[in-house]
């Protein structure tokens, strides 16, 4: 059920005609309650941070992290828009709080798309005011408003949790451009656990930090990247630790969802190092490793090559010593002491053909460990990122 899992929100979906295509390009959740809902959200670190973000992270702390509503919108990122751009993105804003009939600082805004072009504020304006009249609590509300922030992903990102006491439910969407922090992805998550505004940021954070800032598709950093999490408070107090397991499951799920539906992607791997000196030594190695196209390559190709991998974590800044170097494909271990070992081929082969991969380099310097998730680097990625329109 999406958003709507929760006790406390209402959903929608619109095609307004940002698409060319037609399709479903506005989406808006709302808080239900006449107050708005503690909320916490974490925002793309790159510097040319489209109009979206800057409207949201001024409306964020205007409002004390007090949100009514979420607007998104999908087919124009509403990035290197200038002056029109912010205009545009006040715009959604004030048009969902007057519907609303709320303060148009208590709006989050949110888009995805191509950047550099701008918005079409005729049908935005129309499309938004319509929006706002088709707020609704059903099932096919919250998939209407998964289905409306879809750009190349093929598939709506759905996740939905019970907790012992509350209900934690999100959608997503992210295809392409991944790689942290965040990914090239909207996602918002709503719960009916009362958090305080303090412990609900620092959930959001962690459960970010474990998820989507694990996701490396193509190194490439969006100018849109926007998490949001509201809470209703409906269902009452709620053990914190608990909270933050089903924060993180839900922000994993969906982040592994949108590494199985990245542009072109035959394969998901997962890259794990351990036996680094320490956490942040591993984290560098793997995310070297990930974000290798020699490596993404290999994965397309069914090919544990796994010098590819040496070679990336011996060039990753990385404390490092190929002597020391284990690495296993699955279950099945390919080199030892930074040489090639005997194996099973026939099995190896078979375990390389499947969709899910997982690939452990031991680096035998202490006990650091991290993991990073990626795909293959395919002709389709290629194909879909050739295209301007």
């Amino acid at each position: 059920m999406s958003v709507l899992f929760a006790q406390g929100f209402l959903a929608a979906g619109h095609a307004s005609g940002i698409k060319e295509s037609g399709g479903l390009d506005l989406a808006l959740v709302a808080v239900a309650a006449d107050a708005p809902a503690v909320a916490a959200a974490t925002f793309t670190q790159n510097l040319a941070a489209a109009a979206p973000v800057q409207v949201s992270k001024e409306h964020f702390e205007r409002s004390s992290h007090k949100v009514a509503a979420v607007v998104l919108s999908s087919g124009n990122a509403n990035a290197a828009t200038g002056a029109k751009g912010l205009a545009d993105a006040k715009l959604m804003c004030n048009l969902v709080a007057d519907g609303l009939g709320v303060l148009p600082e208590s709006i989050l805004v949110c888009s995805t798309g191509l950047i550099g072009i701008p918005m079409p504020t005729d049908k935005v304006q129309s499309g938004v005011a319509q929006l706002v009249k088709m707020l609704g609590s059903s099932p096919s509300d919250g998939l209407q408003a998964a289905r409306a922030i879809m750009t190349t992903d093929t598939k709506e990102k759905l996740t939905a949790i019970q907790g012992s006491n509350f209900r934690l439910g999100g959608m997503a969407k992210g295809a392409a451009m991944l790689a942290p922090n965040m990914a090239t992805m909207l996602a918002v998550l709503t719960t009916d656990a009362a958090v305080s505004d303090e412990d609900m940021n620092v959930c959001l954070r962690k459960a970010v930090e474990s998820s989507f800032n694990r996701l490396v598709i193509d190194g490439c950093t969006s100018t849109n990247d926007t998490v949001i999490c509201l809470t209703s408070s409906k269902a009452g107090k709620v053990d914190l630790d608990e909270f933050q397991s089903v924060l993180t499951k839900a922000c994993q799920s969906l982040a592994m969802q949108m590494a199985l539906d990245a542009e072109g992607a035959t394969k998901c791997v997962t890259v794990n190092v351990v036996g680094a000196a320490s956490d942040t030594q591993a984290d560098i190695a793997a995310r070297k490793v990930a974000g290798s196209q020699l490596v993404q390559c290999s994965f397309y190709g069914a090919d544990p090559y796994w010098g590819r991998l040496a070679s990336e974590l011996g060039s990753s800044g990385a404390e490092f010593d190929l002597n020391r170097l284990q690495v296993t494909y699955g279950s099945t271990v390919v080199a030892k002491q930074g040489i090639t070992v005997a194996h099973d081929e026939r099995e190896l082969k078979q375990y390389m053909s499947e969709r899910d991969l997982e690939v452990t380099c031991d680096l035998g310097l202490g006990n650091g460990s991290a993991f990073i998730i990626t795909t293959d680097l395919t002709p389709g990625y290629i194909a879909e990122n050739m295209r301007t329109s």
